[in-house]
This record gives structure tokens, sequence and C-alpha cells, in this order.
């Protein structure tokens, strides 16, 4: 991946996170619409579902430039690199919240 550029891998990174976190939204939401009401294992799983997201979302966006640093004693690309992730993250949620919000008439 060293030929791609930072920018190019932080929207990749990016476009990751958000699809797997719109996934569990859907699922979260299916569960909520067809599930009795949850009791002590309900919210156990949730809590286990969490702690697995932080894992999967976290390594997404930390795991390549964890490798930069440690491996290939890199600074400036892995920290461009988590600044792209942040930044196409924090667009992608602006974009979708403004579609919403049209949508929904504002």
């Amino acid at each position: 991946m060293k030929q791609l550029k930072p920018s190019l891998i932080g929207l990749i990174q990016a476009v990751g996170v958000i699809v797997y976190c719109v996934l569990v939204a859907m699922l979260i939401n299916f569960m909520g619409k067809n599930a009795e009401p949850v009791g002590f294992w309900g919210v156990a799983a949730m809590l286990i579902l969490l702690v697995f997201s932080a894992g999967v979302t976290g390594s997404m966006v930390f795991g390549y430039p964890a490798y930069l640093l440690f491996k290939e004693k890199e600074i400036k690309r892995p920290l461009l690199i988590l600044a792209s992730t942040s930044f196409f993250c924090l667009i992608i949620l602006a974009v979708s919240a403004i579609v919403y919000l049209i949508s929904l008439g504002f």
C-alpha cells in the first residue's frame, strides 16, 4: 500500500468503518423490531457487540498506521492516514446528516 496516497488510504478506511457501522446499526434496528424485550443476556450480548465493534473499527483505523509506525519507523505517513481517516469519517457523517435532514423537509 506504499504506492497509495495517505488520503486515499484514509478514505478507504473511513468507508470501511462507515459500512461496518451501518451494518451493525441495521442489525440493532432489526433486532429491536423483531425481538422480545431484552433481559440479562440481551444486555450482555450488546456489551459483547460493543467490545467486538471497538476492536474491529480500532483495527481498521489504527492497524495500518500502527504497522507503519512500529515496523517501518515512519511518523508522518501514519499521522496523515489517521487524520485523513478522521476527516473522511466526519465528511461522510456530515453529508449523511444533511441528506437525512433534506429528506425530512428541513
